[in-house]
C-alpha cells in the first residue's frame, strides 16, 4: 500500500459513506417498478376529487363488533338485494290495467280475462328465464327487509342508542320503517291477482272513511270509481321509482351520520363516551360485512327457491266481487287490519254524513301507533332534561320502564296480528271466531298493561341478581362442609372487568319542581308542563324503578377490597 496521502475529497469516513449513501439511493430507483395503472387511476381522481384525506379518515374508523350490530346490516342488504331483483323484474312487468284474454303456458287460466298486469306476472313466473325465482326473492327480501328494520329499531330503543346525538337517524330509521310498510303495500298490489286486490279494496274502504273528503281521495286515486283502471299505472311508479328513491336517500344519509358519530358499543373495559374498542372499518369490518352480505343473498335465494310466496297464479285475477279465501295481507300490515276487524262496527249519522266510526277510529289509529314509536326520543329527553352525548348503549334491565314500553308496544302488535288472522285462527284451531274477536278487544288493553307490569318486574329482578353477584360474587355450584356441619355454596368473586360492567350505569334522581316558595315566601308559578314533566319523570326514575347499585362502602364491607366502580 502507498504511503501517499489520498485526495482530500476522497478519503475519511465521511467521503466513503456519502459515495455508499449514493450507491444505494440508484440501487433502491433501479429495484423500484413503475406505478401501476390502478394507482395512476387512484392518483388522478385524488388530484382533481380530494379523497385521500377524506378515505385515510375514514377507512381506519373503529366499529364495535356485536352481533346485534348485524340487525341493520341485515336491513341495508335485504334492500339492496330488493332493488337488484326489482329492476330484473320491471324489464318484463307491464304495468297496465287494460284486459286482455290470456293464452299463456298456465293452462288452468287459458282464456280468463285479466289484465296487462297479471298477465305479465304470469309470463315472469312461468315463462321467464329465472323469473319466479327473482319474483320470490324479491318477495322474501321485503318481508325480510321490514322484519329486520322493526327488529333493528327494537335494540336501538331497548338500548337508549336513540339518545343524543342520534335523534335525527332514529327518525330516519323511523321513516324508512313507515315508508317499507307503504312500499310493500304499493308492491304486493301491483300483480293485480286477488289477493292483491282485497287488499286495495281494504285501503279504499279505509280511505272512504275519511269524514267530507274521504270519496274525493278515493275518486282521485282510483281515477274514478273502484277499482277503476288507473291504480297500477300509479303505483307502479311510486313503487319502482319515487318511495325507493326517498328510502334511498334515506339509507345513504343514515349511513353518514352512523360514521360521522362513531358507532354505540356496549359498556365494558376501556370503553367510555370518547373511547371505541373494536377493529377498523378497513379490510376488517369491510371483509365481514362483505361475507354476511352474500351470506344474507344465499339466504334469500335459498328460501326463494324453496319456500313459496305469493303464488298469484293459485289465486287467479282480481274480480270486485270475488274474495280469497282466507285473505292476508303480509305481516307487517296485519296489525292494521286486526284494528278494523276487532272495532266494534259503529257509525254516526250527522248533517247529512256518516261517519264510520269503526273503520275510521282504527284506521286513524294505525299511523298514530308508529308515530308514538317515533316520537319518543324526545318525549324521553324531554322528561330528563338530559343534554350530554351518549355512545355507550345501557342494558335493558337498567331502564326498566322503558323496556316495559317497548314491550307493551310489541305485545299489542301481536295481539293485533291475531286480530288481523281471526279467520285463520279460528278454522286451524277450531274456535269460534267470535270468541277469538273478543278475546283480542278486551286483550288491547289487558295485554300491553300486563306486558309492561312483568317486563319492569323481570328487569327489577335482574338488577337484584347484578348486585348479588357484586357484592358476593358468582354461584360457582360447589358446596362446601364447614366444620361445624354447615353447607355452603363457594362464590367465585367477579373479575374488575365484569365488575365494572355491571356496576357502570348511572342511576340519575327524578326531575323535582322544588318547593313552591322562594326564600322570600314569594310562590313560585309552576306551569302544567313542568307538572306532567315531574310526573312522567318520577313514574320513570323514581322510587320503584330502579334497585341502588352497590356502594363503596359495601362492597370493602364484605370483600374487604376495592370497590368495581
Amino acid at each position: 500500500m502507498s504511503d501517499r496521502a489520498r485526495p482530500a475529497d476522497e478519503s475519511g469516513p465521511s467521503a466513503h459513506k456519502t459515495h455508499k449513501t449514493h450507491e444505494t439511493h440508484k440501487a433502491r430507483l433501479a429495484r423500484e417498478d413503475p406505478p401501476g395503472k390502478g394507482e395512476r387511476i387512484a392518483d388522478w381522481a385524488d388530484g382533481r376529487l380530494g379523497l385521500m384525506a377524506l378515505a385515510r379518515t375514514n377507512l381506519r374508523k373503529v366499529f364495535p363488533d356485536h352481533w346485534s350490530f348485524m340487525l341493520g346490516e341485515i336491513c341495508l342488504y335485504s334492500f339492496l338485494i330488493l332493488i337488484l331483483t326489482g329492476i330484473y323484474l320491471t324489464l318484463f312487468f307491464e304495468p297496465s290495467g287494460a284486459e286482455v284474454v290470456y293464452h299463456g303456458s298456465y293452462e288452468p287460466l287459458d282464456g280468463i280475462v285479466m289484465t296487462k298486469a297479471y298477465e305479465s306476472t304470469l309470463h315472469i313466473s312461468f315463462d321467464v328465464r329465472g323469473g319466479l325465482l327473482i319474483r320470490q326473492i324479491h318477495h322474501w327480501a321485503a318481508v325480510v327487509f321490514v322484519a329486520g328494520m322493526l327488529v333493528h329499531m327494537m335494540r336501538v330503543f331497548f338500548t337508549g342508542a336513540f339518545r343524543k346525538p342520534r335523534e335525527i337517524n332514529w327518525l330516519f330509521g323511523w321513516t324508512l320503517l313507515f315508508l317499507g310498510i307503504i312500499t310493500g303495500l304499493t308492491g304486493y298490489s301491483l300483480p293485480d291477482d286477488l289477493l292483491s286486490g282485497t287488499g286495495v279494496r281494504f285501503a279504499d274502504g279505509a280511505i272512504l272513511s275519511v269524514p267530507i273528503v274521504g270519496t274525493y281521495l278515493s275518486m282521485f286515486l282510483f281515477g274514478g270509481e273502484f277499482p277503476g283502471h288507473d291504480i297500477i299505472s300509479r303505483f307502479f311508479p311510486i313503487h319502482v321509482l319515487l318511495l325507493p328513491g326517498i328510502m334511498l336517500g334515506l339509507v345513504v344519509a343514515h349511513l353518514i351520520l352512523v360514521f360521522h358519530h362513531k358507532h354505540t358499543q356496549y359498556p365494558g373495559p376501556g370503553r367510555d363516551q370518547k373511547t371505541v374498542v373494536g377493529m377498523p372499518f378497513l379490510p376488517v369490518y369491510m371483509a365481514k360485512a362483505g361475507g354476511f352480505f352474500f351470506l344474507v343473498f344465499g339466504v334469500l335465494a335459498l328460501m326463494g327457491g324453496l319456500a313459496t310466496i305469493n303464488p298469484v297464479w293459485a289465486f287467479g285475477p282480481y274480480r270486485p266481487d270475488l274474495v280469497t279465501t282466507g285473505a292476508q295481507p303480509d305481516w307487517y300490515l296485519g296489525f292494521s287490519e286486526g284494528l278494523i276487524r276487532v272495532m266494534p262496527g259503529w257509525e254516526i249519522n250527522a248533517f247529512g254524513h256518516t261517519l264510520a266510526l269503526g273503520v275510521l277510529i282504527p284506521f286513524s289509529l294505525f299511523p298514530l301507533l308508529l308515530l308514538a314509536l317515533g316520537l319518543y326520543p324526545f318525549l324521553e329527553a324531554w322528561v330528563t332534561g338530559d343534554r350530554r352525548e351518549h355512545h355507550l348503549l345501557d342494558r335493558p334491565r337498567n331502564a326498566p320502564v322503558r323496556t316495559g314500553l317497548g314491550v307493551a308496544w310489541l305485545s299489542l302488535y301481536v295481539v293485533l296480528l291475531i286480530g288481523g288472522g281471526n279467520d285463520i285462527v279460528a278454522t286451524h284451531l277450531h274456535l269460534s271466531i267470535n270468541a277469538i274477536t273478543w278475546f283480542v278487544r278486551v286483550s288491547v288493553f289487558v295485554v300491553p298493561v300486563l306486558a309492561f307490569l312483568l317486563t319492569k318486574r323481570i328487569c327489577l329482578g335482574l338488577q337484584l341478581r347484578d348486585r348479588d353477584k357484586v357484592l358476593h360474587g358468582r354461584e360457582t355450584g360447589t358446596i362446601k362442609l364447614l366444620p361445624h356441619g354447615e353447607y355452603i355454596e363457594v362464590h367465585e368473586p367477579l373479575t374488575q372487568a365484569q365488575l365494572f360492567t355491571l356496576t357502570q350505569h348511572e342511576q340519575n334522581p327524578p326531575y323535582e319542581i322544588g318547593p313552591r316558595e322562594d326564600a322570600g315566601g314569594v310562590r313560585r308559578q309552576v306551569t302544567r308542563s313542568q307538572r306532567l314533566r315531574a310526573r312522567l319523570s318520577r313514574r320513570m326514575y323514581g322510587p320503584g324503578t330502579h334497585v341502588a347499585k352497590p356502594t363503596p362502602e359495601e362492597y370493602r364491607e364484605l370483600t374487604g377490597g376495592e370497590h368495581p366502580h
